[in-house]
């Protein structure tokens, strides 16, 4: 009997191990989340943290990519293909992060592309902001047959699917940088127009504004001098936040091959240029999908940020 009970606890213990292994998996997926969430926490408590990351990964590359990198981000060296990482065998100083099938250095690739997604985001950004934000002050502000008619258009906007837009209007003209801009600026306006509109609805309603009427004072100087500089912080926060919003976007088409139109290095085409290798050379979608990554992921806490520092209510709250 003795003999047996041991036997029995053996057993028992030689099975316990196993139950812990087929939970690691779990606990492993649990404490990656865990990971994750404490990073956004730390990077929203610390908010130069994120504008740190915009600037070192969008900005400076963008701007400075002719003079911090030596070669040709559209051609390449054919004997040079597929180089590894510099830390991995086979790699070397002259290609950092490796180079793609046709020998491309990729960082010289990375850093084009952040010129290329800096661009789009601020020229499509800046379009929907000052088309949108001009309607929906009026929309807001004049009400009637105006605010009918621009509300209609939005509703109509922003019933558009982007991806099958750009998909229709690719087929049509074919790809090109102006055309995502375009495509992108069509659908991004209505956004801006209706929270715009929104806050005009409340502005107007204002003691001042209606002493404004009262005095003679015209519509465009009213809209000039009393609503926009009310809206200036609303506007700032969603043009942060839409510019990550566009530069997804702008990734997301260039991906399906309905955005920039290759050999030009955009994040989302390095992505896709490198999907059927992403078991054996990782690097060739693992560095401009965290690029995408990392940088929309700042803009949107920069955005939080900026919202909780330009509101004086939610300033106080955080106190």
């Amino acid at each position: 009997m003795i003999g047996k009970r041991a036997i029995d606890d053996e057993l028992t213990e030689s099975a316990a191990p196993t139950a812990a292994e087929s939970s690691a998996p779990a606990r492993g997926w649990r404490g990656l989340f865990r990971t994750m969430l404490t990073a956004r926490r730390r990077m929203a408590r610390y908010p130069w943290l994120p504008a740190l990351i915009v600037v070192g990964l969008l900005i400076v590359p963008a701007v400075f990519a002719d003079l911090l990198t030596p070669h040709d981000p559209l051609r390449g060296v054919l004997g040079d293909r597929l180089k590894p990482p510099f830390w991995l065998e086979g790699g070397s100083m002259k290609y950092p992060l490796g180079t793609d099938k046709l020998g491309r250095d990729m960082l010289t690739r990375l850093m084009f592309g952040a010129r290329i997604s800096l661009i789009v985001g601020t020229v499509t950004v800046l379009f929907g902001a000052v088309l949108g934000s001009t309607l929906g002050m009026l929309a807001g502000y004049l009400g009637g047959v105006a605010d009918r008619v621009i509300t209609w258009l939005i509703d109509t906007f922003l019933s558009l699917p982007a991806v099958l837009l750009a998909l229709v209007v690719v087929a049509a003209i074919g790809p090109s940088f102006t055309t995502i801009i375009v495509i992108i600026s069509v659908t991004i306006w209505a956004t801006f127009a209706r929270v715009i509109r929104g806050e005009t609805l409340s502005i107007r309603e204002k003691d001042y504004v209606a002493r404004a009427r009262v005095a003679g004072v015209g519509t465009p100087r009213i809209i000039g001098r009393y609503i926009l500089p009310n809206l200036a912080n609303t506007l700032i926060v969603m043009s942060t936040l839409q510019v990550g919003v566009v530069i997804l976007g702008e990734a997301s088409l260039s991906f399906i091959g309905a955005g920039i139109p290759r050999p030009n290095p955009s994040w989302g085409v390095m992505v896709a240029d490198g999907r059927d290798n992403v078991l054996t050379q990782w690097w060739l979608t693992l560095f401009p999908g965290m690029a995408i990554l990392l940088v929309v992921m700042s803009l949107n806490l920069m955005g939080d940020w900026l919202r909780d520092f330009l509101d004086p209510k939610l300033r106080q709250q955080a106190q």
